[in-house]
């Protein structure tokens, strides 16, 4: 049986447990489980990780741990009983833990991330680190010390970590966690800003030391030992600041002692912050020890003599910059002379050159050299090593700034300085050496006394360093005596001076000596400075062993008595500097008479009023001894000494307040309580600080009055102490007396601080000196006085100041700063007292905030307060709760307005200032949550009752939620404070909860209030969507942390939004559309339960709305907006939308908004908007989800598109249409997409008109006009285009600005754009462009997203990109996605996968611009433009064999389906890729095929033997090997195989109705053979000599050919009109002499035939072949003639398909834009279009693209009834069709008349090309006239004016495009329409949109002459049109119509090449009429939506 656990409640798993048992709980070891039922060794209950799985495991598997319980029963929380740190770092490792392994994913992925590596690797070592120090923790065997110290060392890595991995500062108290309910705000605060200011600025130290260790000497020129000294000096003061470290080195030049390290480190301590400048040096000199002269032979002499060597140098300032320890390499210079030693460090500080130069020019001094910084206690135990090893320490000359009691020090410093010498009958001077002893009282040498220096230990003497002959030597060496206190009475120093001689002995001869005592007669040591010694004569050691002798000469020249004037006039002198640092001695005799007073009493006034010039540090050496004469003369005679024992004792505690002396502080407060004797004194004192208190007011000076206040607090602790002493000595009598003595006292005090003076007045400053030491005095009252009776004495002093304040009265500040320090005092904690204290100390903090006067004080006030009071206090005890009823009365207002008031103030500038005022912000807010967190039901009540009028209220409830709005703020806490912030939130909806009733009371119905309400909504709103809130970002624990503790404040803040929106009533409509938005965000936040509250109020928007105003277009608008810019902002996800749209089934009260919809009556317009917003949505969710960081630019781009394009078509948002066009236009320029950008900023230059009118500021554009900008758009695309080698579309862009130059005659711009276009035809035709190549891509899948999935596009290639290198960019850019392997649609299994499929396949495009590229003498450069330019239309071929495949003939059931897609917008566009938006499908029968691929091998032999003749190729290889492919392949079978299967009877009967198509084939095949002939004729020409067999045998095999095809010689009028390759092919005019006139009904498309590309005629009446043979002779001249021209097409040299030889990619062909979208105005109608080019099946099996320039539905129309050419078959109509197109009034015979008749009349001008006409200048209604004549004309192109016209569906332009208009009129791109819709007449001139309407032709007429007549009218203004299309029926100012919609009049295009200009909308393309995709010809109207152009405005 299952029994509830009692204390088994906690465990941790041991092991891991799989849980395969029925109900088992699977467990992993580390995992902590909560029990809560047990049965048979077995326990019930789940790991904390995951709290909703519960289940059952083994009791073995678990450790039990003693744990405590909150709220015990169904919700219980169980806690670990463990030390606090242990469970902090238990969790803290498991959040690490998991991050841990994400940073090694990072690491993984990105190796180009080092801190992401770094972090992992360091962050493994402290965790690591962290669990050593937890198991030491758990074992718990250390001491209290080091437990603190681990503890210490974990809390530091723990917070280092979550520094690192961006988490949440931890709020600590002594290492544990702190409770945020368990401590006031305020001090929660303050921790919170400890750590973080710990975290930011560590306090700079104000003690540094210098770390030394001397490595080695480096030198070429060593061998003596060497002795190096280290000090530090000031080079301002030109004084050493340190005593010297000494090192001996041995001759090595490394240390002597290597294993002793403290003679070779050594620690410079107690440096300064002031030392640490640039002009502070480590002064080093190094001595050797050896002969005199280093260079000197050995034998000359033995003894040993100290001698300069070098010094070294080095900057201190140098060291704070190097790194921790740096090894230093020192320079060593020498003296150039020697007697300039003793100033050689100054003259290399100070660069003088002269005087030192290199001692070798490698010598070098290696040492290691460091600053630390802290105190030396703090160095021992953080670098404990230096210490444990053993370091020498080295002190400062002098006490440190900051002098230590208790510090011993007692060493004298003697610097031996300098020397006058007589020669002593020598002829050259002396080589003085001096030997210095210390000897005591006795007379004895005191041993180890002497030191050259730390690092080495004392010696009993020391010698100087010798200079080379020098009577007058300088040495400036420094020695130290540290001599013992009890030895220096009596001691002196002698000085002996030798000469050293250089000769053979060497010895050291005395000639004299000095002395000096160390102590004078009456006790003071020997003074600072320097001192000038007698030299008395001595040449006997032996004279100077009895020192009593010499003991009696005068020492010092200073001391001789004056009649002594013989020694005084005596040369020889010794000087030397002596300073003693002592804290025992001292040089002052005034202190040693105030000591001695008892020995003279007369000298005691004398004493005392010298004490005062006594310096500091003499004092406080004998701080307890003055202290105890001051008392004892007191004691003894009060009358006469008080006032002065007084003055000395207020001089003693003011030099105490020194910071030198401040550590002496706790001297004096322990001689107070343990040393201080004087029971008496506190009358005395009492009486004297009185007197002065008294005498204030009258005091003409106050400068001393003022010390004796500042000294007020110790002067109290005396008076106290010595009252106890009193009391305790006489069982407490005269309590009275004193009781009264000090209510005296504060009377005067009370009554000379209520003077009122002027601000300047010295009264005042003393009032304020007074105030800044009174609350000190507190702590002494209470010793003796109960709490009341001191509460009592503050309230009574501070209630006594004067009330009236000026701002700038010094006063104010220490008054307020006064109540700081009461508030902090002890006093102020017990509540008896705070009842006393509290109204004062509100009063006066009211005033300052009311007039935001010393806010930093006043926080610090406010906090210590709050801090003191706790919630439950407040609660239950009611002296609290009064108190917080007297905080809320006086300061909440105040404080919410100081809040505000501080807040919205500019930052100050400086650093310090913004800090300040920062931390006073953060202060002030944790105050408010303070008090309003302390706040119960009943101090709301009373607050809100105050309020006595409602606007009071209203402002209140404004001031108190614009302040909560303030604290939401994210900068207002830094951003891993979220303990804080959730702490603000809780008490922010805890105060909302209450405030929301006095809102619904007070401000509803007829007292609503739209300003309070707004201001509630929009705090809530802001509250909701915190980041701080949002609980789905953070982790498991924590977010279970957040949810124990506080719950999720959002549903509570969403549910009482909810509540109070049902409360408003009609008054709802106030916040329509206002509110939308913000609700909106909040539904945005994932949280279910907050969403579901949140959804019915939109329901309840669009009611209310619609009962106004008969819809919700507001609430439509504002939604479409908001939404957005939310999601911009990376807000919302998928559920989201399926919410608002009902896709899921929703769980709580509401249902969802379309369900609640549903029920209303304005159901449709509703359902129709939440379709509109989760359209909207999808592609938001793609764009945001496109627009992370590390996705690919043509993701990006695509979604933009797509967003960019919903946004115009179906929201009519041109705001928003034109920020996306920007973001687009950014993203090309990003990814280098320049022509892209182009056509993407032409979208936003199309909305705008040449005009005047201002625009605003937009975007980045400034406020400027329409033109102006317009202008700017231009020459930005003219630049992008040239950049994108679009140069053709920068030529229209430069005309029509040139042409608003040129109307404004603006000429110096005029010029500039002329260039500029010059510049771009230069650019055309010399630089090389490369033909992109075409892919289409089929996403395929549910895993794309909204804009891809199940769609199929066509993508332009990047520069050099081939099939394969784009499938790999595409797999990249979806690595998910699998690649599909055929090329067939694939099934609804695919669409529906959840998956990503890839179909991708290359594909040819279809060029529009035929004429282009079918004219003669077009350079490559400019066709290869409109090859791959302007293409709507792409083909993909594959070959399949229908029926029954004949082995020995495949070319017979060879048949090909060819896949013609059609693109919603041309490409290039505004991106590289567009949607498919019509898929064609027709198959080409074997017959056609052949005729295609020997048509195609036609035009290629044609292109390659123009080439050669033209010599523009320099190799013939490729001619050899296409006419050695094409003969070869003839020969063998390839026209055979043709003529076997398509020549034969059977074929023939079978199929009557090929008849036409196999006389073409005949003919082609004739053709191929001339041409061939032809071929070969020039090859031989040109042939190189070694390649001659292979042509012969070509020759021969061409017989053969010609036989097996029965071609045995070419007719006559071939031979006589050779087929000529000269330049410009010949034009027959013989072309141009017979109409082609079809009739309209015959155009129409054949379901499954192809729509073959013919250049031959539709010649035969019938399908027979007879018919055929009997028009042999015209059929083959018209070939002939119609070779020619086909053979100077030079197609592009990168013409590419798989049929063709140059092929780089499988499945792609060279490609031809269209200049005229959709409309070839081809004058030269019958020009062969065979750049399809198509291998045999035989040469490639897989699969053949044939180029097809023209689309069926393009081409299925009339053709052209005024064009005088040569009748061929329109290459785009299927074989049948063309059989039935013959002539309806005609017979064949008549057209055969002609032909021969016009023949004779041009044989002539073979050789003569007629030149081209230029078109007009622009379009007239004449052209549009005559293209409706039902006649032929027989005008040829020479004599015309006007080009000939073709009508088709395609070929409709409206005359204001190909005319003057020099606007774009359309984008580039011509995907993305005008930002308005119209409707307009669609059907064109001449078109017939199917075969049995002709009557259609005729109502368009008028349209097209108006529209013709327009353009003249507007080119006789000289006006250019705004917009390319106008709805023509609207006089006033005209709509653009969208691109796709334009409907052009029927107006025949120039002839190519035209003025760009004249091409605007062409060769930019507006689609037509028609839209020649539409199979079925049949105008498509799309609804027009017309939309306000607010662009304008832009």
């Amino acid at each position: 049986m299952w029994i509830p656990t009692e204390h088994e409640k906690y465990g941790v798993v041991l092991a891991s447990f799989r849980g395969t048992v029925q109900h088992g709980l699977p467990l992993e070891i580390g995992d902590t489980v909560q029990l809560l039922e047990k049965c048979e060794g077995w326990y019930r209950g789940f790991v904390h990780k995951n709290p909703n799985a519960k289940g059952i495991f083994p009791c073995t598997y678990v450790h039990l741990k003693n744990a405590h319980i909150k709220n015990k029963g169904q919700f219980e929380t169980v806690i670990p009983t463990e030390d606090s740190v242990i469970t902090e770092m238990t969790s803290t490792l498991r959040d690490w833990g998991a991050m841990w392994k994400r940073l090694y994913v990072v690491k993984s992925v990105q190796h180009t991330h080092k801190n992401e590596g770094d972090l992992f690797h360091r962050l493994w070592h402290v965790m690591n680190e962290i669990l050593d120090l937890r198991r030491q923790v758990l074992v718990g065997h250390l001491t209290n010390d080091r437990m603190k110290d681990v503890k210490q060392h974990i809390t530091a890595r723990l917070d280092w970590g979550n520094e690192q991995l961006s988490l949440d500062l931890v709020p600590r108290r002594e290492f544990s966690m702190v409770d945020p309910d368990e401590i006031s705000v305020t001090e929660l605060f303050k921790l919170m800003e400890h750590r973080h200011r710990k975290k930011e600025t560590p306090v700079p130290a104000s003690t540094h030391h210098l770390f030394v260790h001397m490595k080695s000497l480096m030198s070429s020129n060593l061998g003596e030992e060497l002795e190096v000294f280290f000090h530090i000096y000031d080079g301002r003061e030109n004084r050493p600041l340190s005593e010297r470290f000494f090192v001996r080195l041995n001759k090595n030049g490394v240390p002597k002692s290597p294993e002793k390290t403290e003679r070779q480190c050594t620690l410079f301590v107690d440096l300064g912050s002031s030392d640490l400048r640039k002009d502070v040096y480590i002064v080093v000199h190094i001595m050797r020890i050896g002969r005199m002269g280093a260079g000197e032979k050995k034998n000359l002499c033995s003894t040993q003599y100290r001698r300069p060597f070098g010094c070294a140098v080095v900057s201190i300032a140098d060291l704070l910059t190097a790194d921790s320890k740096d090894d230093h390499l020192l320079k060593v210079y020498a003296c150039t002379t020697e007697s300039e030693w003793y100033q050689i460090h100054e003259n290399i500080i100070r660069k003088v050159n002269s005087r030192y130069n290199l001692s070798g020019s490698n010598t070098g001094l290696a040492v290691s050299l460091q600053l630390l910084h802290g105190d030396i206690e703090q160095l021992r135990r953080e670098y404990m090593v230096l210490f444990t090893r053993g370091v020498s320490i080295t002190k400062k000359l002098g006490f440190s700034d900051i002098i230590m009691p208790g510090e011993m020090r007692n060493d004298l410093y003697v610097t031996l300085e300098k020397g006058e010498f007589e020669k002593g009958g020598k002829s050259v001077a002396r080589n003085v050496e001096i030997t210095v002893y210390v000897l005591d009282i006795e007379g004895q040498v005191m041993k180890s006394y002497v030191a050259a220096g730390s690092g080495e230990p004392g010696g009993d003497e020391y010698h100087s360093f010798v200079l080379y002959h020098n009577n007058s030597p300088r040495w400036a060496e420094q020695i130290k005596l540290p001599i013992p206190v009890d030895m220096f009475r009596g001691a002196h120093v002698r000085f002996e001076f030798r000469h050293c001689s250089t000769k053979d002995k060497g010895e050291k001869k005395l000639f004299g000596y000095s002395f000096v005592h160390l102590m004078q007669e009456d006790g003071r040591t020997l003074p600072d400075g320097t001192h000038e010694l007698i030299i008395h004569k001595c040449e006997e050691n032996a004279n100077l062993q009895d020192s009593s002798r010499y003991l009696k000469l005068p020492f010092s020249k200073a001391n001789l008595p004056g009649n002594n004037q013989a020694v005084k006039g005596t040369k020889e002198s010794f000087w030397i500097t002596s300073f003693l640092c002592s804290t025992k001695l001292t040089q002052n005799g005034d202190m040693l008479d105030l000591l001695k007073w008892r020995a003279h009493p007369e000298r005691i006034n004398d004493s005392l009023s010298k004490l005062k010039e006594i310096d500091g540090s003499e004092i406080v050496k004998f701080l307890q001894d003055t202290l105890d004469t001051l008392f004892g003369i007191l004691d003894e005679s009060s009358q006469r000494y008080g006032l002065k024992v007084f003055d000395c004792l207020v001089h003693i505690i003011n030099l105490l307040q020194d910071s030198k002396f401040q550590h002496f502080k706790p001297v004096m407060d322990t001689y107070i309580e343990s040393h201080f004797a004087g029971a008496l004194s506190y009358r005395d004192l009492i009486k004297v600080l009185k007197w002065y208190v008294d005498r204030i007011i009258d005091a003409e000076h106050q400068d001393h009055i003022q010390q004796v206040l500042k000294a007020t607090e110790y002067i109290f602790k005396y008076i106290i102490q010595s009252r106890r002493l009193f009391a305790l000595a006489t069982g407490g009598q005269s309590e009275e007396e004193f009781r009264c003595c000090v209510h005296e006292l504060f009377m005067s005090i009370r009554f000379f601080l209520s003077q009122e003076n002027k601000i300047t007045s010295p009264v005042t400053q003393t009032q304020a000196v007074f105030l800044r030491t009174f609350p000190a005095v507190y702590g002494e009252l209470l010793k003796i006085f109960t709490v009341r009776e001191v509460a009592g004495f503050v309230r009574e002093t501070l209630g006594s100041l004067p009330a009236t304040a000026h701002a700038e009265c010094p006063l104010e500040a220490v008054k307020l700063h006064c109540i700081a320090e009461t508030v902090e005092s002890q006093l102020y904690t017990n509540p008896e007292s705070r009842c006393i204290l509290l109204p004062v100390v509100l009063r006066l903090l009211q005033a300052h905030m009311q007039e935001q006067r010393d806010l930093v004080m006043c926080v610090r006030i406010l906090t210590s307060m709050l801090s003191l009071i706790r919630k439950e206090d407040s609660v239950t005890t009611p002296v609290v709760s009064e108190e917080v009823d007297l905080i809320v009365d006086s300061l909440l207002v105040v404080l919410m307005r100081t809040i505000l008031e501080i807040t919205n103030r500019p930052q100050p500038a400086g650093t310090n200032m913004r800090l300040q005022f920062q931390d006073i912000t953060g202060e002030f807010v944790a105050c408010l949550l303070a008090l309003l967190r302390q706040m119960s039901d009943k101090h709301y009540q009373q607050l809100l009752q105050a309020f006595t009028s409602k606007d009071d209220l209203r402002d209140f409830l404004l001031q108190i939620f614009t302040v909560f709005r303030i604290l939401i703020r994210p900068e207002m806490f830094p951003k891993d404070w979220t303990v804080m912030r959730l702490v603000t939130n809780n008490v922010i909806i805890t105060t909302v909860l209450y405030l929301s009733d006095a809102l619904r009371k007070n401000f509803l119905n007829e007292k609503f209030d739209y300003k309070v309400w707004d201001s509630y909504f929009y705090l809530s709103v802001i509250f909701i969507n915190q980041p701080c809130l949002q609980l789905e970002s953070f982790s498991p624990s924590k977010r279970k942390r957040v949810l124990e503790k506080y719950g999720d404040m959002r549903v509570m803040m969403g549910c009482e939004i909810f509540s109070m929106w049902q409360n408003l009533g009609e008054h709802k409509l106030n916040f329509i559309p206002a509110m939308i938005g913000p609700f909106l965000e909040v539904t945005l936040v994932p949280q279910p339960d907050l969403r579901n509250v949140m959804i019915p109020i939109f329901h309840d928007m669009m009611d209310w709305e619609q009962r106004r105003s008969g819809n919700f277009k507001q609430v439509e608008a504002k939604l479409i907006d908001k939404l957005d810019s939310l999601m911009s902002e990376g807000k919302g996800d998928e559920t989201y939308r399926e919410l608002f749209n009902s896709i899921i089934p929703l769980f709580g009260p509401y249902p969802s908004l379309l369900k609640k919809i549903e029920r209303e009556t304005w159901r449709e317009s509703g359902i129709s908007l939440i379709a509109t917003v989760t359209r909207l949505m999808e592609r938001l969710l793609d764009y945001r989800d496109c627009m992370k960081l590390g996705e690919v630019d043509g993701k990006k781009i695509g979604c933009t598109v797509s967003l960019l394009n919903f946004y115009k078509t179906e929201l009519n948002k041109e705001e928003m249409y034109i920020r996306y066009i920007h973001k687009l236009y950014e993203l090309h320029l990003k990814a280098q997409n320049y022509t892209e950008a182009s056509y993407t900023l032409l979208l936003y230059d199309e909305l705008l008109e040449w005009s005047d009118r201002p625009l605003r500021e937009f975007l980045n554009y400034p406020m400027q006009s329409e033109w102006q900008r317009k202008e700017y758009l231009h020459l930005t695309i003219v630049q992008n285009f040239d950049r994108g080698k679009c140069w053709e579309n920068g030529i229209i862009l430069c005309r029509e600005l040139a042409d608003q130059y040129e109307s404004y005659y603006d000429y110096r711009n005029l010029s500039k754009m002329r260039m500029m276009e010059a510049s771009l035809y230069d650019k055309i035709m010399d630089q090389q462009r490369l033909e992109p190549e075409f892919f289409r891509v089929g996403f395929y899948g549910k895993k794309f997203p909204f804009f891809l999935r199940n769609k199929e596009f066509v993508c332009r290639g990047h520069d050099y990109e081939r099939l394969e290198a784009f499938q790999q960019r595409m797999l990249n850019e979806f690595p998910h996605a699998i690649a599909m392997q055929h090329v067939n649609q694939p099934d609804q299994t695919i669409y529906q996968a959840e998956a990503q499929y890839l179909q991708i396949y290359a594909v040819s495009p279809i060029p529009e611009s035929q004429d282009v590229l079918q004219r003669d003498g077009v350079p490559d450069n400019i066709k290869s433009f409109y090859k791959v330019n302007h293409i709507w239309r792409f083909r993909y071929d594959r070959p399949f064999h229908k029926g029954t495949k004949d082995k020995e003939n495949e070319f017979k059931s060879l048949w090909v389906e060819r896949t013609t897609l059609t693109l919603v917008q041309s490409l290039p566009g505004i991106s590289r890729w567009f949607e498919v938006e019509k898929r064609e499908l027709v198959e080409v029968s074997p017959l056609e095929n052949a005729i295609e691929v020997i048509e195609n091998k036609n035009l290629q032999l044609r292109t390659l033997i123009a080439q050669c003749q033209s010599r523009q190729m320099q190799n013939i290889n490729p001619l050899t090997m296409c006419l050695n492919g094409v003969i070869d392949a003839a020969v063998n079978g390839g026209l055979a195989r043709y003529q076997e299967a398509f020549f034969v009877k059977d074929y023939v009967v079978n199929h009557p109705e090929d008849g036409e198509k196999i006389g073409r084939l005949r003919e082609l095949m004739f053709e191929q053979a001339h041409i061939l002939e032809y071929g070969l004729a020039v090859h031989e020409k040109f042939v190189p000599q070694d390649m001659r067999p292979l042509h012969k045998k070509l020759v021969d095999q061409f017989h053969v050919m010609k036989s097996s095809l029965g071609i045995q010689e070419f007719p006559a009028y071939v031979r006589a009109s050779p087929v000529h390759f000269t330049n410009g092919s010949p034009r027959s005019s013989c072309r141009n002499s017979v109409p082609n006139i079809i009739s309209p009904d015959g155009a129409r498309v054949v379901a499954r035939r192809s729509p073959l590309t013919y250049p031959a005629v539709n010649r035969y009446s019938s399908s027979s072949l007879s018919s055929q043979a009997s028009n042999e002779v015209s059929n083959i001249t018209g070939q002939s003639e119609s070779s020619d021209e086909v053979f100077n097409m030079q197609p592009s040299p990168s013409t590419s398909s798989l049929s063709s030889n140059h092929s780089a990619s499988p499945n792609v062909t060279s490609s031809a834009p269209s200049s005229a979208r959709g409309s070839p105005q081809l004058q030269d109608k019958h020009k062969h279009s065979r750049e399809n080019s198509c291998l045999s099946s035989r040469e490639r099996p897989v699969s053949a693209i044939y180029p097809n320039p023209l689309d069926p539905a393009q081409r299925a129309t009339p053709h052209q009834i005024g064009d005088t050419t040569l009748p061929r078959s329109d290459p785009n109509l299927s074989a049948p069709e063309k059989v039935r197109d013959t002539f309806s009034s005609r017979s064949l015979d008549s057209v055969k008349e002609v032909n021969n008749t016009q023949f004779s009349d041009t044989v002539g001008k073979l050789l003569c090309p007629p030149v081209p006409p230029r078109p007009p200048y622009s379009g007239s209604s004449a052209k549009t006239l005559r293209s409706h004549s039902p006649l032929p004309t027989s005008r040829s192109p020479q004599k015309s004016s006007l080009p000939p016209f073709t009508p088709s569906p395609t070929e409709c332009q409206s005359a204001g495009l190909v005319s003057n208009s020099p606007v774009l009129s359309g984008s580039y791109s011509s995907g993305i329409s005008s930002m308005s819709r119209c409707s307009v007449s669609e059907a064109s001139g001449t078109e017939a949109t199917t075969g049995d309407h002709p009557a259609h032709q005729g109502p368009t007429m008028p349209n097209s002459v108006s529209s013709g007549s327009d353009e003249l009218i507007r080119r006789e203004n000289k006006t250019p049109p705004p917009y390319s299309v106008y709805e023509r029926s609207n006089p006033r100012r005209p709509v653009p119509l969208p691109h796709s919609l334009s409907i052009p009049p029927s107006l025949d295009p120039p002839a190519l090449p035209p003025k760009p200009h004249q091409l605007r909308t062409s060769s930019m393309k507006l689609v037509p009429a028609s839209d020649p995709r539409r199979a079925d010809g049949v105008p498509h109207v799309p609804r027009p939506r017309p939309l306000p152009r607010k662009v304008s405005q832009l």
